[in-house]
């Protein structure tokens, strides 16, 4: 039925009239309504846009950041689609890590020739790069591709993605030709290039889904914040370890201790003193003073990185600094639990178990030797208090955090794209669990005296994270969402943490492993049963005939046979070991999804060297794409999430068409 056949009744439009009032300011005249109806009836049967799932980065930001500039190998395959036939597997390569790193590979290309004339290089460049942006560009509108366009080259660039002579006989071939000759002519060849390989990238994927983790274990987390900002269009799901940060940002003095502690274990302080300059010279005062002769034995750094650390004098330091703050988390958490009982975390207070004399502790009837019996600042009749110097060194590191710009425009930037889960087009997104029962339904978990379960869980637990951090909120609610952050790092009941315990005492102190035990809750029991994946869908509201939870948090470990795809599809866990410190228990380095018009693909990828190498050697991420799901008909925008919406303003659009043409509503010049 054409759009002026169709008709609403007088009631459907009266009840509508003050929406339609108001959306008569934005389209004053029948001419303007038809028009953006076309408008989107054209956008609802282009194909659907690419999007991108992300899990666990945990400050891996080389290997972050080429994911993203590779889209998981999105860039590859349509170099393959579109040269194939024209370019050697070496030629592709190069291409492609051209796309990749545009201004150092061009350096690279112009170092070897040795000054030699590059125009044929050149010529054939530019022709290949705008063949290839012209087919990444082909899912969005000429409007949309207009947005993303760079300033200096806009003009240019729409001109030569629009006109595609098929000969030298098209009338048009001459002024393709003589655009990208002048580029050359005029030396812009090389802007000209880094921009459009920058536009290839901007175009392969539409959005990103980032799953958490961001921090801790890996040393550029700051890095991979630097890259969100800028990137066009994502959103997050917070980890169990950014809301650790979030904590520290906030002033609760066990996550700052806490984050610390992650960061010495493992040797990286660059996103600590380089990316957010947190003054650790006080730390690293009183661990000399405090724990001098102390070989710190159980405190030693985790050394993943390829290059050795500096020296055993920086080595050594760190370790002094990282027991230093270990004891005083301690102290702090134990503040926290005594302040908040609800938490029901009391038998994490261990320090009073200890017998000094003896150099013991006894935990659940059983006494054990520690490993450390160094341990001055702890006394015995007040194992919880901070002694003088703890107290000034807190008070320091308190303010470094809360005094750093930086942190807190990336922490705000967390809070404004992020949420405890998201819903994308029939997929359910969250970190970590949804908190159930033994028998598979939802827990029921009480939040300042209320209970909540499933979605509204999440989304108490969401508003309390906001709270942290609303200047509006005083008093003790503001302190309970300050104190609950922490709970949510380690807490039984939390959706980010999700077992009975957290044994970082046990793993420092004692030998016997069988201390180290946290049972993980039932959800994670579940993961495989579809019944109970789609029950949880079902809470969530989560629609569809292809429908799916997507989590990270619990590494796939593939070296024992585990796979990330379960409950017969309806669940993906995607958190393959970006982390350095998994990669020897996962065998991989990582697993990313991208879901296209065709259907959901998983990407399995090895562990990624440095940029520096795959510039240098035109070599890529070695990755497998196994097919999860694809669909039997190509997805369109009226397919997606986006689509009901446009499809909700296209109806209203021909309410008001049918408001004007009847009388009820008068177009305006």
């Amino acid at each position: 039925m054409k759009t002026k056949d169709i008709i609403f009744t007088e009631e459907e439009i009266k009840n509508d009239m003050r929406y339609l009032q108001l959306l008569s300011q934005s389209y004053p005249t029948i001419a303007d309504a038809s028009t953006e109806i076309i408008n989107l009836e054209a956008i609802l049967n282009l194909p659907k846009p690419t999007e991108h799932f992300i899990s666990d980065p945990h400050g891996e930001s080389d290997a972050f950041n080429h994911v993203l500039r590779n889209a998981s190998g999105y860039v590859k395959r349509k170099v393959k689609e579109i040269l194939g036939d024209t370019l050697t597997k070496k030629e592709s390569q190069e291409l492609c890590t051209l796309i990749y790193y545009p201004e150092q590979k061009l350096q690279l290309i112009k170092a070897k020739a040795h000054g030699r004339d590059m125009t044929d290089f050149y010529l054939t460049t530019l022709h290949q790069l705008i063949l290839v942006c012209r087919e990444v560009s082909s899912k969005y509108t000429r409007s949309k591709i207009r947005k993303a366009l760079p300033a200096q080259f806009d003009y240019i660039i729409e001109e030569l993605l629009h006109e595609s002579p098929r000969n030298e006989q098209d009338k048009k071939y001459e002024y393709y030709s003589k655009i990208v000759e002048t580029i050359i002519e005029t030396d812009r060849a090389d802007a000209f290039i880094i921009e459009l390989c920058r536009l290839i990238q901007r175009l392969a994927i539409d959005r990103l889904h980032l799953l958490g983790d961001i921090f801790d274990r890996g040393p550029g987390a700051h890095l991979i914040m630097d890259t969100l900002m800028n990137y066009h269009h994502f959103d997050i799901v917070w980890g169990n370890h950014d809301i650790d940060w979030f904590g520290a940002a906030a002033g609760n003095r066990a996550c700052i201790c806490n984050v610390l502690r992650m960061t010495l274990r493992y040797g990286n302080l660059s996103t600590l003193e380089d990316g957010y300059g947190i003054n650790l010279l006080p730390l690293a005062t009183f661990a000399m003073y405090t724990y001098k002769d102390d070989p710190c034995e159980q405190f030693k750094v985790v050394n993943l990185r390829e290059d050795p650390q500096e020296d055993m004098q920086t080595e050594r330091l760190m370790a002094l600094m990282h027991k230093a703050i270990t004891i005083i988390q301690f102290k702090e958490e134990a503040r926290i639990i005594n302040r908040r009982p609800e938490f029901e975390m009391q038998d994490r207070n261990l320090l009073h178990l200890i017998n000094k004399k003896e150099g013991t502790i006894t935990l659940g009837g059983k006494t054990y030797p520690l490993l450390d019996t160094n341990l001055p600042t702890i006394d015995p009749e007040h194992p919880y208090d901070l002694s003088p110097d703890e107290q000034e060194l807190m008070n320091k590191l308190v303010h470094s955090f809360s005094a750093s710009e930086k942190l807190r425009s990336h922490i705000n930037c967390l809070l404004s794209h992020g949420g405890m889960y998201a819903i994308s087009n029939s997929n359910l997104m969250f970190h970590a669990s949804v908190p159930l029962n033994k028998d598979g339904s939802l827990k029921e978990v009480e939040i300042q005296g209320k209970t909540y379960k499933g979605i509204e869980l999440m989304k108490k637990t969401g508003r309390l994270v906001l709270a942290a951090f609303n200047n509006d909120v005083k008093g003790d609610k503001k302190q309970f969402a300050i104190d609950f952050l922490w709970y949510l790092w380690c807490g039984k009941n939390s959706p980010l943490f999700d077992k009975d315990r957290m044994t970082t005492f046990e793993r420092y102190f004692i030998a016997d492993e069988s201390t180290y035990t946290e049972k993980k809750g039932y959800y994670y029991k579940y993961s495989d049963n579809e019944q109970v994946m789609d029950m949880i869908l079902d809470n969530f509201k989560v629609e569809g005939t292809h429908r799916h939870i997507i989590n990270g948090h619990v590494p796939v470990r593939t070296l024992k046979g585990e796979t990330p795809i379960k409950a017969n599809g309806k669940h993906m866990v995607i958190d393959g070991g970006f982390s350095k410190a998994y990669q020897p228990k996962t065998g991989i380095a990582g697993y990313t999804l991208t879901f296209h018009s065709r259907g959901l693909e998983l990407v399995q990828h090895q562990p990624f060297v440095s940029a520096e190498e795959a510039i240098r050697r035109g070599e890529d991420i070695r990755s497998t794409t196994q097919i999860v799901e694809m669909s039997q008909n190509r997805m369109y925008v009226k397919d997606t999430d986006k689509g009901k919406q446009l499809k909700k303003n296209v109806e209203d659009l021909k309410k008001l068409l049918f408001a004007y043409r009847n009388g009820w509503i008068k177009e305006r010049q």
